[in-house]
């Protein structure tokens, strides 16, 4: 990646020398260059400000030098496709990890930082003309000049380029990666002060440590940033209970949002998921043992399940997408078989052929593959049994 720095203030840029992007700029991961604005003007005094039109406190940055600059540094040049213009300001867009990442894929970032009331708008409007053009602040609060704030844009992008870090997973796991905030982390000594590290993480039970952080990143989100979080993703509020007709509606919606995913791993299957009219939903809740599990008052999940000769066919077992991956779909799923009558002897199940993560969490369960969909079951599925244990 190259990035080009603007600023009347090129000595603020010295500490990105340090560390793992100096390393980064070493090596030839990231071609960073810091221009000082003033170079593009040509009077004694190399001016760069004046007052502001309509009169008022504080000075403006003059458009001259500013055009010279992006003139010279070719900002619509060939990497246009894969270039942005970020100027840091406390009017931006909020910068956040999702727009971090973003910019981590590109090949080219040129960086504007103002000072004093801010740069002249038509050299914003200007540039907007001739390459992709982000106005981004760092947070409701003003700083003295864009320097700091681009010094924090760059860190938190550069860090996101492949072969930065030396451990990958560490970009993984942390603040914001997944809409929360890290869960707390420890280290030798385990003992401190009084104070020691918690037991399940010297257990040595990777599951329960993985539950452990999930919740604690959870208690933390929404204890310190609740706008990051939906009640829901909390154990406040919590209900599970059978189907009731008023449930139809939220039912379909979240049938749909959780095929989507189907389908794009099962591209050419036909699923009846994503075609089901609200009547469809409703007639079938009258055929079917239906479980819904609801939290902060939103539906999150749903299975359903009905007896076939002495089996217990399960089906439409579903969690919200921003909710999988926190054992909801293995919870509903022990509830759903809990609802079998006496002479059932084996549950037995369908999903797509394609879908890998679901299968694996079956086969956690206790279910074994037993045959492929065809046209006389379910074409472009998996049929997945367990015999009953109880």
């Amino acid at each position: 990646m190259r990035i080009d720095v603007i600023s009347i203030f090129p000595d603020y840029f010295a500490p990105l020398d340090l560390s793992l992007i100096g390393k980064a700029r070493e090596s030839g991961l990231l071609d960073l260059r810091v221009h000082d604005l003033r170079g593009w003007a040509h009077d004694r005094h190399r001016t760069v400000d004046d007052s502001p039109a309509g009169g008022g406190a504080g000075m403006v940055l003059r458009p001259e030098p500013w055009g010279e600059a992006f003139d010279e540094l070719d900002v619509e040049g060939a990497e246009l496709n894969r270039s942005v213009v970020v100027f840091p300001s406390p009017s931006g867009v909020p910068f956040t990890q999702d727009l971090a990442a973003d910019l981590a894929t590109r090949a080219r970032l040129v960086v504007g930082c103002g000072r004093y009331e801010g740069i002249d708008q038509r050299v914003i409007d200007h540039v907007a003309g001739r390459a992709e053009v982000l106005e981004v602040s760092l947070g409701d609060y003003v700083l003295n000049g864009g320097e700091v704030a681009a010094m924090a844009m760059i860190e938190a992008v550069v860090r996101l380029l492949p072969g930065f870090m030396g451990n990958p997973d560490s970009v993984v796991e942390e603040s914001h990666a997944d809409g929360l905030l890290e869960y707390p982390v420890y280290t030798r000594p385990r003992t401190w002060r009084g104070l020691d590290i918690p037991d399940v993480l010297t257990s040595g039970d990777h599951g329960a440590i993985t539950r452990w952080r999930q919740d604690q990143a959870l208690r933390r989100t929404a204890r310190r940033r609740p706008d990051l979080i939906h009640p829901s993703r909390v154990d406040a509020d919590e209900e599970l209970r059978l189907v009731q007709p008023a449930d139809a509606g939220e039912l379909l919606t979240l049938q749909r949002a959780c095929w989507v995913q189907e389908q794009q791993a099962n591209p050419d299957v036909d699923i009846p998921a994503l075609s089901e009219t609200l009547h469809d939903v409703e007639e079938w809740l009258r055929e079917w043992v239906v479980l819904v599990l609801r939290r902060g008052g939103r539906l999150v999940g749903a299975a359903r399940g009905r007896t076939h000769g002495t089996s217990w066919d399960v089906g439409r077992l579903m969690v919200a997408p921003d909710l999988q991956g926190l054992g909801l779909g293995r919870r509903l799923l022990a509830e759903i078989e809990a609802c079998a009558p006496p002479e059932v002897t084996t549950y037995e199940l369908y999903t797509g052929a394609g879908s890998a993560e679901n299968i694996r969490m079956y086969q956690r369960a206790g279910y074994r593959l037993s045959g492929w969909g065809d046209a006389g079951e379910v074409p472009g599925a998996v049929r997945l049994t367990k015999r009953r244990r109880d």
